[in-house]
């Protein structure tokens, strides 16, 4: 088994082409974002899935996942809630029809204190979507990086069925929050369902409601990403690759490193040699 992924969207020239990309630089599989609201019904029409399923199939490729990604505040909010909900509810039936069952997410920020309000309506909604999940045969993964892999661990012990864990992203981890992402593989071995290949390092520590309100809102203050992070090309950044992969096999993880490059002028350089690099450890 191909266990290396590539998110199609990180080569930055649109889904097909992409699947093109993600062939030729010796993937087994790929994570194809979903898009925003409305764009399960807008964009991923009858014909287009079928298009894109098709693509994958000449391709030798498989859906290591689908990114669920909304934008904002994720599950914060109690006014966004139902409709929040339900679109991932489409995006569930979106990925069993491309051939997948992890659908990946962030959703906002876990306050550490567990009286906070807003963490009752995080749990509330994600309880909702572990019903959903269950019922299509589908699997939810957060994505690390807005808190601690202890908040998150006691967070996913609230949530019912089984079937939400963690999408794991060790450079997340390591630009945000300057986690080690070895250490965390460890936290949170019982829910780790997907992964992230990406590397990076903290420059500045801003807090992680600070930054993930800045993706959320855009233009808070005068918060510059760059002088807070640098995600770099893997096995460029603080991210100990070797021990994350090896912490994974501990663990018996059996799943997908998709790599994901969310910057740089030459994604393709970047990916085919994170493609190259993974190869090289595993």
């Amino acid at each position: 088994m191909n266990r290396i992924g590539v998110m199609v969207d990180s080569f930055n020239i649109g889904v097909m082409d992409g699947l093109d990309a993600a062939q030729k630089v010796g993937a087994g599989a790929v994570q194809i974002y979903v898009g925003g609201r409305g764009a399960v019904k807008e964009v991923w029409t009858p014909a287009y899935r079928k298009e894109v399923s098709q693509k994958m199939k000449d391709n030798g490729l498989v859906v290591s996942a689908m990114c669920g990604d909304m934008g904002g505040h994720g599950f914060e909010l109690k006014e966004e809630q139902d409709w929040r909900v339900d679109e991932t509810r489409r995006m569930f039936e979106l990925t069993r029809e491309l051939g997948g069952d992890i659908l990946t997410t962030h959703i906002g920020v876990v306050p550490e204190d567990a009286a906070k309000p807003r963490r009752a309506v995080m749990l509330e909604a994600l309880n909702r979507l572990a019903g959903y999940a269950r019922e299509m045969g589908c699997r939810m993964a957060i994505e690390t990086g807005p808190e601690r892999p202890e908040i998150l661990k006691a967070f996913l012990q609230e949530i019912e069925g089984g079937v939400v864990g963690v999408n794991y992203d060790p450079a997340n981890l390591k630009m945000v929050l300057n986690e080690d992402p070895v250490k965390g593989v460890y936290t949170l071995k019982d829910y780790i369902l997907h992964t992230h290949a990406k590397d990076g390092r903290m420059i500045n520590y801003v807090g992680p409601e600070t930054v993930y309100g800045f993706f959320a809102e855009g233009g808070i203050g005068d918060l510059r990403m760059e002088e807070c992070f640098l995600e770099t090309p893997l096995g460029q950044g603080d991210v100990d690759l070797k021990g994350w992969i090896g912490a994974l096999n501990d663990i018996g993880y059996k799943g997908y490193l998709t790599i994901e490059r969310e910057v740089g002028g030459n994604p393709y350089a970047d990916i085919e040699l994170a493609v190259n690099t993974l190869k090289e450890l595993l």
